[in-house]
């Protein structure tokens, strides 16, 4: 089995699939990456399916060596990282040898980075997948953040090209959109004036759990507590304190304040990926309008994946296989 050792790893650094699927009405997030798009193109950059496991980690990454040839690839943003001292690219693939070292730097104008590794990380699945719940301690590595000293196993992965995403992933830009939530009638025509003309601040209050937003209060004259019933990833709740909060890839399953939107899942790893102290606006949408642009989005991201560009001449390299398990159930 090969293995990556992580020698030193920066803030939030966690093992990261496409998260648990259909576990919501037993109270299990489904967890997963913050930029799903970011998270899948690493993967295809390395010859992995979009589905394996990788590493997400916050503004900066750590340093890393293997013990059998593999593929790499950074993405999510520009990053800064080098193999042996030598600097390489983010948004393509790299070999990484038994004796070099790379170092994977700061996210730039960004918040979170993605490394995949030829084979992905073969921890063993937990509820159907690796992914890292951290605040139920499921998945990953022992359900933790990563530190320096851990060791990580690797599936097998065969010979491939180096590829390369010759035009970066474009992004939404302007208001973030949203729907309106389950309790959108909580809130009278007053406060719907300030959540949608007013500017918000991503607060320094932030994981992968929640986003709390610094901005104008806004108050809901039917009350601040419900019900306790379900959350989908973007839900903004409002509570007695009137600071929205965006729930984000690790949310609970449900909670007790009302939801005045959810935020468009085209457009919710851009807000993942916005810098705390960034204003942000929002905009409201239709929910067919919503689901409308979020397949417009899956065609161009497909469309980026299939075309991916092999890199030029690359050299064949004798991967190590694993007797591990590849099954995600």
């Amino acid at each position: 089995m090969s293995v990556l050792h992580i020698k030193d790893a920066g803030p939030m650094m966690t093992v990261q699939d496409l998260g648990r699927a259909g576990l919501s009405r037993f109270g299990v997030s489904g967890a997963g990456p913050m930029d799903p798009p970011s998270l899948r193109m690493a993967n295809r950059l390395v010859g992995n399916a979009e589905s394996d496991a990788g590493l997400e980690f916050a503004q900066v990454g750590g340093t890393f060596v293997v013990d059998a040839p593999v593929r790499f690839a950074v993405t999510g943003a520009a990053v800064g990282m080098t193999v042996d001292g030598k600097p390489v690219h983010a948004w393509e693939s790299h070999h990484l040898l038994p004796g070099q070292t790379l170092r994977i730097g700061a996210v730039v104008n960004a918040v979170w980075g993605y490394l995949a590794i030829s084979g992905g990380i073969d921890t063993p699945p937990v509820l159907g997948a690796r992914t890292t719940h951290l605040r139920t301690g499921l998945g990953g590595l022992d359900g933790r953040r990563l530190a320096a000293g851990d060791h990580l196993p690797l599936g097998a992965s065969g010979h491939a090209p180096l590829l390369a995403l010759r035009q970066p992933l474009s992004r939404p830009r302007g208001p973030f959109r949203i729907v309106p939530g389950p309790q959108a009638d909580h809130f009278d025509a007053s406060a719907w004036k300030i959540f949608l003309e007013e500017p918000f601040r991503i607060a320094t209050h932030r994981d992968r759990m929640a986003q709390m937003l610094d901005g104008p209060v806004i108050s809901a004259f039917a009350g601040h507590d419900i019900i306790s019933d379900g959350t989908v990833a973007g839900s903004i709740q409002v509570p007695s304190s009137g600071r929205p909060i965006v729930l984000m890839a690790e949310r609970q399953t449900t909670g007790g304040y009302p939801k005045i939107a959810t935020v468009a899942s085209v457009d919710l790893p851009r807000l993942a990926q916005a810098m705390t102290g960034s204003l942000v606006r929002f905009r409201a949408i239709t929910r067919d309008e919503a689901e409308d642009l979020l397949l417009d989005q899956q065609r161009v991201l497909a469309a980026a994946l299939s075309g991916l560009e092999e890199k030029g001449e690359t050299k064949e390299i004798k991967e190590t296989p694993t007797t591990s398990g590849r099954s995600n159930t």
